[in-house]
């Protein structure tokens, strides 16, 4: 038995290249990396270096800090794919974090307004968010095709004209209501019957996991399977690799960026939900920004692979979820953030030298192959 396992294992290493295991072992270099420049600088700031990193795992894994670390990174996951199917195409979709907010937006409100039984509730909600955020993405996907316009410049612009028109529609006199006990405003809450129950997973505390956590796997396995198992999406790859290789195969290369764009809008606008229906149930001047622009960090460091911006994606959550502590030891909360950008930047650096490696590696393959086929060639009668 053990000898079936020794040759399966060697099996298994023989069809993994030295590239391969670099690929494999990049983002653990660079979050070690991450790790000691942390521990250059709180040691200049007079913190305890390794005394806080312990801390901070060990908040981390409390019950607590482990539902915090969920939730988060089912939002974070969402926003990565949406980012990740415009990365896939050669197309940056800057403009998820308009696209997310105004979407939230307006299905907050519908929601509100309307009463159904709880599953056309919940999925009315989920439907009108993936229609807003697909098609405010779709003007961005029209700048495009139609006037050449950049992706870049048209959702950044985009974003903020989503903010300036979010914060016009969420006042009193057109969709918005008085929170109870604060200044805030918000959408009217949506009913029982439009809320989706939390997970009570994690034993030793009563916070719940988003119950729209199982959308995020959901979506990630479609993820998957749309662009590694069907027609359209090994056409997406194809144009995102070269354009005029698409087109020669026969590719409409305007029509698959315009419906790429459309698709990672509409999973833009799912970014928000686990947030409205298993939270806070309104959309209010408080709700959670910034999330689509955490997408762009942790599609990078997942490489827009499902299963490697999954664990982005806990990986950011438990910097955030691990962070409270820090307070409590009066360290900056500010250190998280250099680790995370050092975490990027780090892998964004190692994949590039990964990348390159592959690259020499090739090229001395073909000359050894063609090194061993001259003499013959040469041998050969005219």
């Amino acid at each position: 038995m053990s000898q079936e396992k020794s040759t399966f294992t060697d099996r298994l290493l023989g069809r993994v290249s030295p590239a391969g295991l670099l690929s494999l072992a990049a983002p653990l270099v660079a979050i070690v990396f991450a790790a000691l420049i942390t521990m250059v600088i709180l040691s200049i700031t007079g913190a305890p270096p390794i005394d806080t990193l312990v801390v901070m795992g060990e908040y981390g894994i409390r019950p607590r800090s482990i539902v915090l670390t969920l939730n988060y990174a089912t939002t974070y996951y969402l926003s990565a794919l949406a980012v990740a199917i415009g990365f896939r195409m050669n197309l940056f979709n800057i403009g998820v974090d308009g696209q997310y907010r105004l979407a939230a937006l307006t299905a907050a409100a519908v929601g509100g307004a309307v009463v159904l039984p709880a599953p056309l509730h919940v999925a009315l909600i989920i439907f009108v968010a993936m229609l807003v955020g697909a098609g405010w993405a779709a003007i961005a996907g029209l700048l495009k095709v139609r006037r050449g316009v950049s992706e870049v410049i048209s959702t950044i612009m985009l974003n903020a004209i989503a903010t300036a028109l979010g914060s016009w529609l969420l006042n009193k006199e057109r969709l918005a209501v008085e929170i109870a006990g604060s200044n805030n405003i918000g959408t009217k809450p949506i009913g029982p019957s439009g809320q989706v129950p939390g997970l009570e997973i994690i034993p030793g505390t009563q916070t719940k996991v988003f119950g729209l956590i199982l959308l995020a796997v959901v979506m990630g396995v479609l993820y998957h399977v749309v662009i590694n198992r069907t027609r359209f999406g090994f056409d997406l790859r194809a144009t995102g690799r070269s354009e005029s290789a698409a087109v020669a195969s026969g590719v409409n290369v305007k029509r698959m960026i315009l419906i790429s764009m459309v698709l990672s809008g509409a999973v833009a606008g799912l970014v928000g939900m686990p947030q409205l229906l298993g939270a806070s149930y309104s959309y209010a001047l408080d709700f959670p920004p910034g999330l689509g622009f955490i997408g762009i960090a942790i599609a990078l460091l997942g490489r827009n692979h499902p299963v490697g911006i999954a664990f982005g994606a806990l990986l950011w959550a438990f910097l955030e979820a691990s962070a409270g502590i820090l307070q409590v030891m009066k360290i900056s909360p500010d250190i998280v953030t250099i680790m995370k950008g050092t975490i990027v930047l780090s892998v964004i650096i190692a994949y590039e030298l990964v990348h390159r490696y592959q690259i020499s590696a090739e090229q001395r393959r073909v000359s050894r192959q063609l090194a061993g086929t001259t003499p013959a060639r040469e041998g050969t009668p005219a």
